[in-house]
């Protein structure tokens, strides 16, 4: 049975600072020289700029948004529908699902990338307008 060997470097000491110069830490102890920031308790608050207005304070908190009401979609162009699906199939999001194209809880959008050659039945999907004349074209079906 091998042993579980740990890389060199895996783990380091402690470094412990303040003990005089001989330890290579000593004197300021790597806080530099002066100010602010070497005192013990040193240092400013989270999102303070010096004076300068803080961000959170200079944009706007309120007014309408719509991110809660976005959608997004997964692109899927109909030359990997032409790819993954055969002549006559209907593509839905069920099928999308099924065969690996749509994955977690984004619907889809199908674009106009491509060429696509076979009779397919698009259902409940949205899809482009240039996407809907090429399936169209080759004898498919937008529902």
């Amino acid at each position: 049975m091998a042993q579980i060997v740990k890389p060199a470097g895996a783990t380091t000491r402690k470094t412990i600072v303040g003990r005089g110069n001989g330890s290579g830490i000593g004197r300021s102890c790597g806080r530099g020289h002066d100010g602010q920031n070497s005192r013990s308790g040193g240092g400013v608050r989270l999102g303070f700029e010096g004076g300068q207005m803080p961000l959170y304070r200079r944009i706007a908190s309120r007014g309408f948004s719509n991110y809660p009401f976005k959608e997004e979609r997964q692109a899927i162009s109909v030359a990997t529908l032409d790819r993954v699906y055969s002549d006559g199939e209907t593509v839905s999001d069920e099928t999308l699902r099924q065969k690996g194209l749509l994955k977690g809880r984004m619907a889809a959008k199908i674009l106009a990338d491509g060429e696509v050659t076979k009779k397919l039945v698009i259902d409940g999907v949205k899809i482009s307008g240039s996407a809907s004349e090429k399936i169209k074209a080759a004898g498919g079906e937008v529902r």
